[in-house]
């Protein structure tokens, strides 16, 4: 991952309304939120919520799923975990066991 796309990751996650569906999209993990479920899910408008997946989807942290008709937003984990890679990127000046609580805390066994 290059500078430029960690800083649009970093802002996309900045705003409180595209943190709070990132965070919705990851609790629901591989099976997605319906694009309508997610705005009436945080209580948001339908246009604004479109308008912050967007901004997510072009961050690389959220992708859609066409299931049918519905259009599916899944929080996209393989670009979450580049922005966390970028950011740990030179961890620790080289004592990597300094750095282990982190990655610890970052992975589930899900």
């Amino acid at each position: 991952m290059d500078k430029k796309i960690a800083l649009a990751a970093l802002a996309a996650l900045g705003q409180e309304t595209r943190l709070d569906i990132f965070r919705l999209l990851v609790k629901a993990g591989t099976e997605g939120v319906p694009s309508g479920e997610v705005a009436s899910g945080l209580g948001a408008v339908q246009n604004t919520t479109s308008a912050h997946l967007k901004i997510l989807h072009h961050a690389g942290l959220v992708r859609t799923e066409r299931d049918g008709r519905v259009v599916r937003y899944v929080a996209d984990m393989t670009g979450f975990r580049d922005l966390l890679a970028y950011l740990m990127e030179d961890c620790c000046n080289g004592s990597p066991e300094l750095c282990r609580p982190v990655i610890d805390a970052v992975t589930c066994e899900c």
